[in-house]
């Protein structure tokens, strides 16, 4: 089982360097994992989104965050990332390495494991364990995009509609309320709007919210268009309180009308961009000066 778990972070090590290369950066790990689970070609959807039930606490949670978070502090000891923060981004040596020819196995594990000084290694496991309390602070941070999402799917179907209608106008699109934006028996509404650019175009823009729990797929998308053909609409949002597969985003970014995407961590960033309904907070965290023993 150990061999099993060294062999997938060494995995997600490559997979970290070529998702950076990819978003640019500096970024967050948030965003670095939504870039594998889209994109990547060694790790699957389900290895990324695979949730298991803590035995402690009862708490749901996602293994693979536990291993990106392993995965990027073992990359910024070894000099190929640099952290700043909450966000990362590639250092010289991550920008320059040969991703064809890198092998965690061999350009990262032998300085974290097989260094002689006893002083650097219990640095480096101090480290690592650091990066499991940082991983807990987030994830107590962002419990209440959990609690947003929650009382999403828990609303009932009037007030959901509220809250799409809210939000697309914050997002500055004007509803049609004659076609309207109505709750559909499976769980989501249908609409349809008007956006103004700056240049004083209109356009059509159907839109589709699912307050699901599984993840949207592409037929759904397909679907989706037929819609916009019924309102001869120029583009789509499809909003979702879930995410939607690796065949979904293709099939959205395919054709002559691209259809716009937004998952249930992009809805929690457009509530907190435009204060809708939640009231910010801001705190304090000590940074290592406080806590540095020396």
């Amino acid at each position: 089982m150990a061999n099993r778990q060294i062999d997938f972070e060494n995995l997600t090590m490559k997979e970290i360097l070529i998702a950076l290369r990819r978003l640019g950066g500096p970024v967050t790990r948030r965003e670095i994992c939504s870039d594998i689970r889209d994109n990547s070609l060694a790790l699957s959807e389900r290895e990324v989104d695979k949730v298991k039930v803590s035995k402690k606490t009862g708490n749901k949670y996602k293994p693979f965050d536990y291993t990106l978070n392993y995965a990027v502090i073992y990359l910024i000891r070894t000099g190929f990332l640099i952290e700043d923060g909450h966000q990362v981004e590639l250092a010289e040596k991550g920008r320059k390495v040969n991703l064809d020819t890198f092998d965690a196995k061999k350009d990262v594990r032998p300085f974290l494991e097989d260094n002689h000084s006893q002083e650097l290694k219990k640095k480096n496991l101090a480290e690592i364990d650091s990066t499991k309390v940082s991983t807990d602070e987030d994830a107590k941070e962002d419990q209440w995009r959990q609690d947003l999402l929650e009382a999403l799917i828990n609303m009932n179907p009037k007030k959901f509609e509220l809250f799409c209608r809210g939000l697309l106008t914050k997002m500055g699109i004007d509803v049609d309320d004659t076609i309207g934006v109505n709750y559909v028996a499976d769980g989501g509404i249908d609409g349809f709007g008007y956006v103004r650019s700056n240049d004083y175009r209109t356009t059509r823009v159907a839109l589709q919210a699912k307050r699901w729990q599984t993840n949207v797929s592409a037929s759904e998308i397909d679907k989706f268009r037929g819609a916009m053909d019924k309102y001869n609409a120029e583009f789509g949002i499809f909003i979702t309180s879930s995410d939607f597969t690796r065949g979904a985003i293709k099939t959205a970014r395919q054709g002559t009308r691209i259809i716009t995407l937004i998952n249930g961590d992009e809805i929690c960033d457009l509530v907190a961009k435009y204060n809708y309904y939640v009231e910010p907070i801001t705190t304090y965290r000590l940074k290592s000066f406080y806590t540095d023993k020396d």
